[in-house]
């Protein structure tokens, strides 16, 4: 991408601090990427994000990173955007349970969002590996689909453990079945048709359900184990929060919508992560794969509008510096557009939009000005803080690129790196979409 005309002083200071990088492929020799190590730091979370989900490079990327913080950094776990409640037999499988010809149909029915090549990967180094990778979920049932991934795990706990409790289980399940779809992009206006009656006879239901696991906590851990009550409580409250993101996005659409009411969905992922850094060993790493907007640190807002306070704002309250965000974008090529279409498995089409040229104060123009090719940028070293009072210091860009529009944020608080690949393309193996 040629240059822009006008003078942008970030893109100078991407041209003497970027760190280029050699390689793509997810199999490329890792060398290249070893500035990254004292990039995170001593960072215990390391979020790899992108600005559009369907991308080739960025799917690349990720698993190249996986490879050199596992392999090199001593990164034990992988947690994707993916439901808690279906990470579980996915991690069963990365450990080595069934065949390596099993994960097309553990994956069948879910959006292809790019967990199939990390996993394949992890049980092939799990093979021969001393500490095993592990692979953790920690979205809302099928990023909001249905209900029905956590609440049938609940009730098989319930029928074991509570069977006096398992209809109240199973009237909320029956409500979930009428408007479950692949993605929230079916169920969220399906819900929306659903009777006043029975919307709000789920979500007292769900709420029924939560409140008396709590209460009856050591009954039901006397009765099986700590465990599989902690696992079953957390599908559970996956199931309230995907129910209230209904809401939410009914109203935001309606055009009354609570200021940031869309968090709960990211609040949940973030307290997914937390969950599982609580359960496993002390000093444990985490590399957290997820779309950019949903790693970031600072609010999301459309068009001066306040919706959502991403995961990435909560595990940076809650973990400090212990939390790194990674941002992934481009600078031409494609992107992944989601246009909503009720009529197709997951409620929208995947159209390959052509990238206009980056827009100015994004961080893409700065590196489209710096005529940077696949690099790496440390944002620590431009922060003001970090300037050592240099008066030169060129402002933040306040934009990156979400699939083909722009979402406005100072880039610099937003996340802690940018890794940019100069063109990108959309996924070919979408026919099912």
């Amino acid at each position: 991408m040629p240059a822009s005309p006008h003078h942008n002083p970030f893109a100078d200071w991407l041209r003497t601090h970027a760190v280029a990088l050699d390689h793509l492929g997810p199999e490329a020799p890792l060398d290249d990427l070893e500035p990254l190590r004292a990039i995170i730091g001593d960072a215990r979370v390391v979020a790899i994000g992108e600005s559009s989900h369907f991308i080739n490079e960025f799917a690349s990327m990720r698993e190249r990173i996986l490879r050199f913080l596992a392999e090199r950094c001593g990164f034990t776990v992988l947690a994707f955007e993916y439901g808690f409640s279906e990470g579980f037999p996915l991690d069963a499988w990365a450990q080595g349970e069934g065949t390596d010809d099993d994960l097309s149909a553990r994956l069948v029915g879910t959006v292809p969002v790019g967990v199939d090549e990390p996993l394949r990967w992890i049980r092939r180094h799990n093979r021969t590996a001393a500490t095993p990778v592990r692979f953790a979920g920690v979205d809302i049932p099928a990023a909001g689909g249905s209900l029905l991934p956590a609440l049938a795990p609940v009730a098989d706990y319930l029928r074991r453990i509570d069977p006096e409790t398992l209809p109240v289980v199973q009237e909320a399940m029956r409500i979930a079945e009428s408007f479950a779809g692949g993605s929230a992009a079916v169920a969220a206006p399906a819900w929306a048709r659903l009777a006043t009656a029975e919307q709000n006879a789920l979500s007292a239901t769900l709420t029924r359900l939560l409140i008396r696991f709590r209460s009856v906590e050591p009954l039901y851990v006397s009765r099986g184990d700590q465990h599989s009550y902690d696992i079953a409580v957390r599908r559970l409250e996956g199931a309230c929060h995907a129910d209230y993101t209904f809401r939410a996005m009914a109203d935001l659409f309606a055009g009354k919508g609570l200021t940031a009411d869309t968090s709960a969905r990211d609040v949940y992922m973030a307290e997914s992560v937390l969950w599982h850094l609580e359960r496993l060993e002390p000093g444990t790493r985490v590399v957290l794969a997820a779309h950019n907007a949903h790693i970031q640190k600072t609010p999301v807002s459309f068009n001066g509008q306040l919706t959502g306070l991403p995961m990435g704002q909560h595990l940076h309250r809650a973990l400090g510096d212990e939390y790194f965000a990674l941002g992934l974008t481009s600078t031409t090529g494609h992107t992944a557009d989601m246009p909503r279409d009720e009529n197709t498995p997951f409620g929208f089409t995947i159209d390959a939009t052509a990238l206009e040229p980056a827009e100015p104060g994004s961080i893409e123009a700065a590196f489209a000005d710096a005529e940077l090719g696949l690099s790496i940028a440390d944002l620590h070293q431009a922060r003001p803080q970090e300037a050592h009072g240099n008066a030169d210091l060129a402002p933040g860009p306040d934009r990156i690129r979400i699939q083909s529009a722009y979402l406005h944020t100072p880039i610099l608080e937003a996340f802690d790196a940018i890794l940019h690949t100069p063109t990108s393309t959309v996924a070919d193996n979408l026919e099912n979409m």
